[in-house]
Order: C-alpha cells, then sequence, then structure tokens
C-alpha cells in the first residue's frame, strides 16, 4: 500500500485526492501540508481523511510522513523546491502544471530525479482524454498525411475577481497569465501530437484584468518543417469554446469532432463529392479505439501508480513538462522581445535562467488585492 502526501489544499487538491481515492486498494493518503495554518486540517476534514496527518509545514511533512508518493498542488513559484525536496528524499512526485517557471528549475527538478532514482510526473490530464486521445491516434495513423496546419483556441473566461488571489495576476508568485497557467494543456497536447516546434513567434495583451500584471490573452505562432501551428490563450472568450484544429494533406480532423477528407479534381478545385473511403477509415479508428478506464487526474494517478509498479516511465514525465515551459518561454521572450525566436532554447540563453522572465515582463496593470483565500 502507497502511501501518499498531498502539498497545497486548494481547489486543486480536491481533483488529486478523489483520484488516488480511485485506487483505495493501491494507495492511501496519510498527509496533507499547507502553509496556511490550520487549512491542511480542514481539507482533511472535508473529505473524511480521519487517518491523515495534517501539517502546516510542507518540510516537515517530507521529513516525518513516510511517504511513497507526494502531490503539489501550490503555485508555480514553489514547485521546484517542493520537489526537489521530495525527490532527494527518495519520495515519487506528481506535481500540478506548470512544471516551473523556468527552465533553469524544470532542469533542477530532472535532475533531482535523475539522482533519487525515483518517478516525476507531470501533470498533463487532457491526455487522458478519450477525444484527445483519439484525435492523437487518427494523426498517428498517418491517414492526414502530411500535417499542413494546426489551430488551438485554448479559449477560458475569467472575471476581475479571478486575480484578487494573493498569488495570481503576479509574474514572481504565478509565473505568467493564461499562456503559462490555462493554455499549458493545449500546448501539451500541441507537443504530444506534432512535437516541437523550430520557430515561435507572438504577441501579448491585457484586455479586460486591470487588476492583474500578466497578460489575459495571447497568440502565438509556431513553425514546424514544413507546417504552421497558431495558439490562441485566453481569459477573456465568452463561452469557454475550445477547439483544436488539424488540417493534413488528405483530411482534417478536429475536436469537438468533425472530420473531412477532400479530393482533387484534374484542376486543383476541390471533387464535389468528399473521399468518403479516408473519412470512414478515420472514422473507424475512432470507433475502434478501447476507452480509457480512467479519465482526467484519475488516469494521470492511475499510470503513475502503474508506472512505480511496473518500473516504467509514466506517460507525462518530467521530459513533457519540461518541453511544455520551454514552449511558453519562447511565446514569452518573443511577446517581450518581439522577435521570432529559435527552439530549442540555449542554457546560455537569458530567459532559462530563473528570474529573467520576471525581470524583463511587463506590468500591463498592477495587482489592486491580494486575499487568502479565493471568494467562493
Amino acid at each position: 500500500m502507497l502511501r501518499i502526501g498531498i502539498i497545497g489544499t486548494g481547489g486543486i487538491a480536491d481533483a488529486h485526492i478523489s483520484a488516488y481515492r480511485a485506487f483505495g486498494a493501491e494507495c492511501e493518503i496519510v498527509a496533507l501540508a499547507d502553509v496556511i495554518p490550520g487549512k491542511a486540517a480542514q481539507k482533511a476534514a472535508a473529505f473524511g481523511l480521519s487517518d491523515a496527518v495534517a501539517y502546516d509545514d510542507p518540510a516537515t511533512m517530507i521529513a516525518r510522513a513516510r511517504l511513497d508518493v507526494v502531490s503539489i498542488a501550490t503555485p508555480p513559484s514553489t514547485h521546484a523546491p517542493l520537489a526537489i525536496a521530495a525527490l532527494d528524499a527518495g519520495i515519487h512526485v506528481l506535481v500540478e502544471k506548470p512544471m516551473a517557471p523556468s527552465l533553469e528549475e524544470c532542469d533542477a527538478m530532472l535532475a533531482a530525479q535523475e539522482r533519487s532514482g525515483r518517478l516525476l510526473s507531470v501533470v498533463a490530464q487532457n491526455r487522458f482524454r478519450d477525444d484527445l486521445a483519439a484525435l492523437k491516434a487518427v494523426v498517428d495513423s498517418g491517414l492526414l498525411g502530411a500535417i499542413s496546419h494546426v489551430r488551438i483556441d485554448s479559449a477560458w473566461w475569467r472575471g476581475l475577481p479571478y486575480y484578487d488571489l494573493w498569488w495570481r495576476g503576479t509574474w514572481e508568485k504565478e509565473g505568467g497569465g493564461c499562456t503559462l497557467n490555462h493554455a499549458i494543456h493545449h500546448i501539451d497536447l500541441l507537443l504530444w501530437l506534432l512535437g516541437r516546434p523550430v520557430e515561435v513567434t507572438a504577441m501579448l495583451a491585457n484586455a479586460q484584468h486591470d487588476n492583474a500584471e500578466v497578460e489575459d490573452l495571447s497568440v502565438a505562432v509556431f513553425r514546424y518543417e514544413r507546417a504552421l501551428a497558431q495558439l490562441t490563450s485566453s481569459v477573456v472568450h465568452h463561452g469557454e469554446e475550445k477547439e483544436i484544429v488539424i488540417h493534413g494533406e488528405h483530411a482534417m480532423i478536429s475536436q469537438p469532432w468533425r472530420v473531412i477528407a477532400e479530393r482533387s479534381r484534374p484542376d486543383g478545385f476541390p471533387e464535389k463529392e468528399r473521399d468518403v473511403e479516408r473519412q470512414a477509415a478515420i472514422e473507424a479508428i475512432v470507433a475502434g479505439r478501447e476507452p480509457l478506464a480512467h479519465l482526467g487526474h484519475d488516469g494521470q494517478v492511475g499510470d503513475l501508480l502503474a508506472a512505480i509498479r511496473e518500473g516504467r516511465p509514466p506517460i507525462a514525465d518530467g521530459r513533457d513538462g519540461r518541453n511544455a515551459v520551454e514552449v511558453v518561454t519562447a511565446i514569452y521572450k518573443a511577446g517581450f522581445e518581439r522577435e521570432v525566436v529559435t527552439l530549442p532554447l540555449q542554457v546560455n540563453d537569458p530567459y532559462y535562467r530563473a528570474g529573467q522572465l520576471v525581470a524583463n515582463a511587463p506590468h500591463f496593470f498592477e495587482k489592486k488585492a491580494s486575499l487568502i483565500e479565493a471568494a467562493s
């Protein structure tokens, strides 16, 4: 029975608690920690975790609780030191997205994982969705042909009070705005589907949140060897209509689900009748997939527990988390410096280092409130 600890007991901790409980035959939550006095105890009581010990100091929990796995669900600026401390204590780590605010911190976490021999997994719960796994299966099948263009809309909406929470809306504590903390999911999916782009350019804005330093809207364009991809990251889009559209040489697929395959006339214009055979073949791949046994955080926790049991890397590991942070860093560098950024970013690039992004980031506005707890 694996002993589980959770650091950070805000809203996202609920998903971690529920996920570990879905595997109650394999693990038990024995400890929770939060730097706000009494908050961990309140969370334990709310979930009926009567046997779990609550700590007001994460370091004390890491040292005393005899943990096998720890979930880190704290503000991004704290991820690296907490993960490194846990790994160096011989504890497997599941850390919320984003992995860390800088590539330097990500690499320090990877170094700790390497020397400890423990596993490091970064939350990428959208990989554990049937609809998005279906996109991956079709892309991998080759039925689309060479990819031409991908459009991703990470379209969320948040009102002004969202940025009143003490750590949100600041470059130092949150690490960035919607690009880092919302679109990171879609950036991970882009990398999962197509791999790393070779160039990035972007523009950033704060269109609607005059109580935050950070961007609430960005538009980035990625160049692959022959293809282009574009990403809109937003917390100003009413309706939160998120979409991924992938156009290939032979067909287009998207989520929400659509499939279209054109056939060419001799003059290059599309035939009136679409390529129904290819469309049917694509639909057959989707219909023939075995549904995932567990979704979202449940799926990711289940995979991490299986990886520990089987001695293999998790599906979304520390390298995957670092790759997503690298793309975010390139978007910010491109937006701040108004240039095209080449990937991979090198260790001698100023934006590789912790603190460089904070030092160069524009303050679109200044924070007007700093609440300890979010309004309910």
